[in-house]
């Protein structure tokens, strides 16, 4: 038998595909019935029509044939279902996080990456969170999406056999760039997943080569919403922001000149939206207080130095 994406595909089409057969089967049954009924009974051929009362023995078979049916597509729809909610013990655990505007992966040993990587043929648990709005986490090929909703705890899980990589999407509209909130699931032989668990170099991300500032800004999507070539997305870009003055709105509403130092930045990331940037909206921007610390701020602001 033929290794599946994930051991979800088979219950999961086996339901498509009978709903879609009955649902197939009444359309053109109905729509031929209507056809003939329309031709054979017209009023010009049947000037006088008979009045029939009822029809007993057809009552219960139209009441009885779609309860079967019915029935009949829940069951499959049941038992393609009810597994995903079964994890198994011992499952390896993955905390996934969806912000707008992208997905990242946290391993139990504190490694990250934005793709997700699971070994082939092991149960993986994902631990589903949300700092900012409700995104659902949708991999077409494992036939599962699950919902990621701030301060719910969701959770899911899947078991791939067929090594290879596979689309990551958000199913739920998020904002301005919900269309490239797109990673992968990168299935690996244990033995190779071993390797690349335990290395001290996340490959997938390049951070062998990229600066740490880089690194923090992708590990928390700002580069989703502030472009690093000087074009305009969400909000400004941070090419040429070291050192730069800039028109801004205060708290109060007010119109100020402040200059892009070391004060500036931290207040843009634990303050969003102390100081907003003239011409970009107020309140898109969450605090970042909690999810990157005063280390991670310095080289965040030793990157923006090199982007003149």
């Amino acid at each position: 038998m033929e290794a599946k994406a994930s051991t979800f595909v088979q219950g999961v089409d086996t339901a498509f595909i009978v709903i879609l057969g009955i649902s197939l089967f009444f359309l053109i049954t109905i729509t031929a019935a209507m056809i003939y009924f329309v031709i054979r009974y017209n009023r010009k051929k049947n000037p006088k029509p008979k009045d029939v009362k009822d029809n007993t023995r057809l009552e219960i078979l139209w009441t009885a044939i779609p309860t079967i049916l019915v029935l009949l597509m829940f069951w499959y729809g049941w038992i393609g279902y009810t597994p995903m909610r079964r994890i198994p013990a011992g499952a390896l655990t993955i905390k996934a996080t969806g912000r707008m505007w992208s997905w990242n992966f946290e391993y139990e040993n504190g490694k990250q990456s934005e793709y997700l990587v699971v070994p082939v043929g092991k149960p993986v648990k994902l631990e589903l969170y949300s700092p900012d709005v409700l995104h659902s986490l949708y991999i077409p090929a494992f036939r599962i999406k699950e919902d990621v909703v701030p301060g719910v705890n969701n959770v899911m899980w899947f078991q791939s056999d067929k090594p290879g990589e596979y689309d990551i999407l958000c199913a739920e509209y998020c904002g301005l760039r919900h269309a490239y909130m797109l990673s992968k699931v990168i299935v690996k032989p244990v033995e190779e997943y071993i390797q690349w668990y335990h290395a001290t170099v996340d490959s997938n991300s390049m951070a062998d080569v990229e600066p740490i500032g880089l690194q923090v800004l992708k590990k928390n999507a700002c580069i989703s919403c502030h472009s690093l070539d000087g074009s305009k997305i969400v909000g400004p870009s941070f090419k040429g922001l070291w050192g730069s003055e800039r028109d801004v709105i205060d708290e109060n509403g007010k119109r100020v000149k402040v200059n892009a130092d070391e004060n500036y930045i931290q207040t843009s990331i634990y303050e969003p939206n102390q100081q907003v940037v003239e011409g970009f909206n107020k309140g898109l921007m969450i605090s970042y207080k909690e999810a990157i610390t005063d280390e991670e701020l310095r080289q965040i602001i030793e990157y923006l130095k090199t982007l003149k």
